[in-house]
């Protein structure tokens, strides 16, 4: 296995996600100070959305043409330029056009280099690699709310902070191999519909989170000042569903090459959905901060082992394949999650976030205890994905 590889590889995705918890916050405080409303706020979390779905119709076609390193590398350099672009030019129109561009760009990171880690990942240490990138990645997230508590929202250190991110994670690409061979005409993205069809508990725990981890970033901030929360205690709370998020990867990647995963995909629903259940009765006691850690684990387990469940299903071309599924499905989650979450928040509950999740979780363990997983299959399984 190639080690240089998969650290290089999983620290330059793990940039996206410090540059992304540090500005998706920020861009989120920033309207709510400039008096925008939630639904607007909502728009904002959900344009990049747009830009996941167009870049995974992008993704493999260009990454067969340019290759995965390089292209990896450029579109980093040019997610830090639009952010750069953020801080320059604080307009609402502005801001949206730059959220789509960031959208494609670093989804374009996403599926090749979450498909990179799959492939370099050995079957017998695939739950744990994976888990320890899951990991990383969110503690990369919980880092950036954190670093805002010291460094504020006032001015626009955390968008520059974020740009400096980004063209390091490029930097570290230089050089490496292993990535996976990619056919420019079979990774368009098409066949979303027959991957639901096959893996549909999988897809919709895909959907759950994406819509879950866009919420979290920019709804949840608002959500805890409108419940009477300072917005230091506010991003306190994004820092600790993150932490809950992070400090449980590990052990569930660990479980997941030990026991069933399936069992441990409905348990990481079941307690997502009770979680989320939970927040708008304790929010203002000592218990909604052990509850919020349940919350992050609980969401973060159905991505991770959501990950974990595709590479040891796919190689190669079939996996970047699945990938832009994985992305297509994920521009669908931070497309309705926040849109639907803002609009109820504004016209029909406060605790919107919360229970917008717990209905996600709940048809999610609906779905996979009717459905269940196919068995995983040694031959054909690429050539029908």
């Amino acid at each position: 296995m190639r080690w240089g590889a998969y650290f290089a590889v999983c620290l330059s995705v793990i940039s996206i996600g410090l540059a992304l918890g540090l500005t998706m916050p920020l861009v989120s405080l920033r309207l709510e100070g400039w008096g925008y409303g939630s639904f607007a706020i909502g728009v904002m979390a959900a344009t990049p959305a747009v830009g996941v779905l167009l870049g995974a119709s992008l993704a493999g076609r260009l990454a067969a043409r340019i290759g995965t390193p390089r292209l990896m590398r450029f579109c980093l350099l040019s997610g830090a330029f639009s952010i750069g672009v953020l801080a320059l030019l604080q307009s609402y129109p502005v801001w949206l056009l730059l959220r789509l561009l960031i959208g494609v760009q670093l989804t374009v990171v996403f599926i090749l280099g979450e498909s990179w880690i799959n492939q370099l990942a050995v079957e017998k240490w695939r739950g744990r690699l994976v888990a320890l990138y899951g990991t990383g990645y969110a503690l990369s997230q919980l880092s950036g709310p954190v670093l805002l508590t010291f460094i504020g929202t006032a001015d626009d250190r955390g968008f520059w902070i974020g740009v400096g991110l980004l063209v390091a994670g490029s930097l570290l690409l230089l050089g490496r191999g292993g990535a996976p061979r990619v056919d420019p005409h079979s990774t368009s993205g098409r066949g979303l519909l027959a991957f639901c069809g096959k893996l549909p508990a999988i897809a919709w725990a895909v959907v759950l989170f994406a819509g879950f981890e866009a919420m979290i970033l920019t709804l949840l901030p608002v959500y805890g000042v409108r419940q009477g929360f300072s917005q230091a205690l506010a991003l306190t709370m994004v820092t600790t569903v993150v932490v809950g998020d992070a400090l449980l990867q590990l052990p569930i990647g660990w479980l997941a090459d030990r026991v069933s995963r399936e069992s441990l995909f409905k348990g990481c629903g079941s307690v997502l959905l009770l979680s989320s259940l939970g927040i708008p009765a304790l929010l203002h006691g000592p218990l909604i901060w052990p509850l919020l850690v349940l919350f992050g684990a609980s969401a973060g387990g159905l991505f991770t082992l959501a990950l974990i469940l595709i590479g040891e299903r796919y190689r190669d071309d079939a996996l970047v394949r699945a990938n832009a599924h994985i992305a297509q499905l994920w521009g669908v989650g931070c497309l309705i999650g926040p849109l639907s979450t803002g609009a109820v928040s504004q016209w029909i509950s406060g605790h919107a976030l919360p229970m917008m999740m717990a209905a996600g979780a709940f048809g999610f363990v609906v779905l996979l205890w009717r459905k269940g997983l196919p068995p995983v299959e040694t031959s054909g399984l690429e050539a029908r994905s």
